[in-house]
């Protein structure tokens, strides 16, 4: 079994933290912009990551994710995970800023993400990949970045498929809504029983090198060039 390095699995660690933790605090800023404090009423609009941590998405699947690669002799695998999401009142969203603010609230974690990412990626175009002599410190911090630049971006593409229980399908849901195809809606909210099924399938087939591999390979380019 491949040995595990210290410094890389810290600031992947830390680096998921503040994609995950981040993306979910938006959801709820936004939504407490609109009128709604369910959010906030919960505790969920705190930096704290107790808040935020979910059994499964947050420690499970990212251990899983990292260290079975290890086991088949593949390296380190890359983090990957999510937080609990923040309690959302559409309702009160609805009522206060129509389907437009419903769709803000739901494409806010995915900005948050986005512009993260490409702030990242400006503070490292601006910095040289660590020597021998340049010290634990700034090894740290460079591989912090990366992990921050990477993981980002995977996250933000993530939520963008339009999959049941997926920010890219509540985006959709209510835009149908506000253009009053009310089928597709009632589609996507029929549909969010099955979300997990089709993630799992998307993730163990060729489809994912397509609708997921690909895109974040040109995010990560467009962002670097």
């Amino acid at each position: 079994m491949p040995s595990i390095d210290p410094l890389e699995l810290a600031t992947s660690i830390l680096a998921l933290l503040v994609a995950i933790i981040g993306h979910e605090i938006m959801h709820g800023w936004v939504a407490y912009k609109y009128g709604d404090t369910t959010a906030k009423n919960a505790g969920r609009l705190t930096i704290n990551p107790i808040s935020h941590i979910d059994p499964v998405g947050s420690l499970l699947v990212p251990a899983l994710m990292y260290f079975i690669p290890m086991l088949l002799g593949a390296g380190g695998g890359m983090l990957f995970g999510w937080a609990k999401p923040v309690p959302i009142n559409t309702r009160t969203v609805i009522d206060r800023g129509g389907y437009n603010a419903a769709m803000q609230v739901s494409l806010a974690g995915i900005a948050y993400n986005f512009v993260l990412a490409a702030f990242v990626s400006v503070l490292l175009l601006g910095l040289s990949q660590p020597a021998e002599g340049d010290g634990i410190a700034y090894a740290f911090f460079y591989l912090l970045l990366l992990k921050l630049l990477l993981i980002n971006v995977i996250l933000a593409v993530f939520n963008l498929l339009p999959i049941p229980q997926f920010d890219g399908a509540h985006f959709l849901m209510f835009l149908s809504l506000k253009m009053r195809l009310n089928a597709v809606a009632d589609f996507f909210y029929k549909a969010e029983p099955y979300g997990m099924v089709i993630v799992l399938i998307v993730l163990l087939t060729p489809i994912k090198d397509y609708v997921l591999i690909a895109p974040i390979q040109a995010v990560l380019r467009l962002l670097l060039s």
